[in-house]
């Protein structure tokens, strides 16, 4: 059994939670299930069917819920991805928005489950807190023209 963490984030998908973990634990490395729990007679959901997931995201914990039609996802809670290279960002960028998934401004996306993500380069938040205003602004500038990031944009706008 995995260690707990103190916290874990908590997702409540309406449907397809298998589907949605198994793809999260496939896109990301280091990732696994580390349990599932089903309805019983009790319920409210069919007998035997999927309850939650207990599962690791390159070592975060999260956990599953198969909870029904009571609550969405939104952009109030998103997933940062801290990403090297330009390449992993057009991986995870991409395979996020397979099956549906929708664009957002400056790497943020919703996936077809409805999850937010910014998939994002490591070094933004460094960038974002040089003490040269103008350079940050220039990476705000760029970002702000970006739907999926481009680290040599970002990277030419900060060196100016």
């Amino acid at each position: 059994m995995a260690m707990l963490q103190k916290i874990v984030p908590h997702l409540w998908f309406e449907e397809k939670i298998e589907e949605a973990v198994n793809f999260y634990v496939d896109l990301f490395p280091n990732s696994r299930i580390n349990s599932i729990s089903y309805y019983g007679d009790a319920g409210p959901g069919p007998k035997g069917s999927v309850l939650t997931m207990d599962f690791e995201l390159d070592g975060q914990n999260f956990v599953a819920i198969n909870g029904g039609p009571y609550a969405k996802f939104n952009a109030a809670v998103s997933f940062l991805v801290h990403c090297d290279t330009q390449d992993e960002i057009d991986r995870l960028y991409g395979r996020l928005l397979e099956g549906g998934g929708q664009e957002q401004q400056c790497g943020w996306l919703a996936d077809r489950f409805g999850v937010v993500w910014q998939v994002n380069y490591r070094r933004i938040p460094e960038i974002l807190t040089d003490p040269d205003a103008e350079r940050t602004n220039r990476v705000v500038q760029a970002m702000l023209s970006m739907k999926k990031v481009d680290i040599a944009a970002l990277e030419k706008a900060y060196q100016g």
